[in-house]
């Protein structure tokens, strides 16, 4: 006789577990007499194993995310290397303040807002059709070879990627030579602020969409094969069953990474910035993150920049909320 165990919660101080008789169909419903701590220490009995392997990943957590958080009150403090953070003068929202007021923040805060509106409008769709077209792709061989190509660009450098970059966009590069052929005229096209914003998503696009894809390709692979056979059979072609069936099924993976894209608006890939902008293009290039770097780490202005990280972050995560609300209204997808 098979039965089947579910634990359902917990009910006055005491475990409530229903088992599932599947000879009969009935179902019984009891509660246990071990509180919370017991069942911890019998489910550490039974699963130390697995305690025991989690115990990197935790500890990795604590010591480097966790762990340095203590630093934050440097944005509250006129910070001094030999008094330390807490020896240091408080000065409240002074930094806050400064930031909030001054020359840079409308720049600083539209540049970084706009990089990453324009990779969540072209660089956020292009690994999903990437992998709804790699679904359709019957030939196996050329599939991989797709794959492989696509991937091979997120495991280069980055140091080597914007290096490559550079050359391709110095006047007597590659896209000058292509620009050149069409009559155009070559120019340095790092040296011009109107041309970043574009560089840095079509560079980001290549070198992320076949890696971003591998995500949506194992959501597609796990859709009811038994649905595209109840499709074909009703006539449905294959743009039809894309329509209804594959987008529909990888749509809660969708919502999930949307909404950490839209928690990152105010977030950069800094080093990449760094390694491509210049004084002259300030303008368009410059960005929370790597404005950060430099008082910081250039101009060792530690509290201020501090202040400027936390306040970058404190936005992301309202932006985070706001998103998963949304998403949490408008559909069953949402992180919490």
């Amino acid at each position: 006789m098979a039965t089947a165990q579910r634990f359902e919660g917990w009910r006055d101080g005491m475990s409530v577990w229903k088992t599932e008789n599947a000879s009969s169909g009935g179902t019984i419903v009891t509660a246990g007499q071990q509180g919370g701590p017991a069942m911890i220490r019998n489910d550490f009995r039974r699963n130390w194993k697995v305690y025991v392997m989690a115990l990197p990943v935790i500890a990795f957590y604590i010591i480097f995310c966790y762990g340095p958080m203590y630093g934050l009150s440097m944005a509250f403090v006129d910070f001094k290397p030999r008094l330390g953070v807490f020896g240091s003068p408080f000065v409240g929202l002074r930094y806050f303040k400064e930031f909030v007021t001054g020359p840079y923040f409308v720049r600083l805060v539209s540049n970084t807002f706009l990089l990453n509106l324009w990779g969540l409008v072209f660089g956020f769709p292009a690994p999903i059709l990437l992998a709804l077209m790699l679904n359709e792709v019957g030939n196996r061989r050329f599939k991989r070879t797709v794959q492989t190509i696509t991937y091979m660009p997120h495991f280069i450098s980055l140091v080597v990627v914007c290096g490559l970059i550079r050359i391709f966009c110095a006047s007597d590069g590659l896209i000058n030579s292509i620009i050149a052929f069409f009559g155009g005229e070559r120019s340095p096209l790092l040296a011009d602020s109107s041309y970043f914003r574009a560089i840095y998503t079509i560079s980001g696009i290549w070198q992320n969409v076949g890696w971003d894809s591998i995500i949506y390709l194992a959501a597609i692979s796990g859709i009811n094969p038994e649905l595209y056979e109840s499709a074909t059979i009703d006539g449905a072609g294959r743009l039809r069953r894309m329509w209804h069936i594959t987008i529909p099924g990888i749509m809660p993976t969708m919502t999930i990474l949307l909404i950490f894209a839209i928690g990152g608006m105010l977030g950069s890939a800094h080093e990449k910035i760094i390694l491509l902008y210049s004084p002259i293009i300030y303008e368009t290039s410059d960005v929370i993150a790597s404005y950060v770097y430099r008082r910081g780490l250039q101009e060792f202005d530690y509290s201020y920049s501090t202040a400027v990280g936390l306040l970058s972050s404190i936005i992301n995560f309202i932006f985070l909320w706001f998103a998963n609300a949304a998403a949490r209204k408008m559909s069953d997808t949402s992180l919490w």
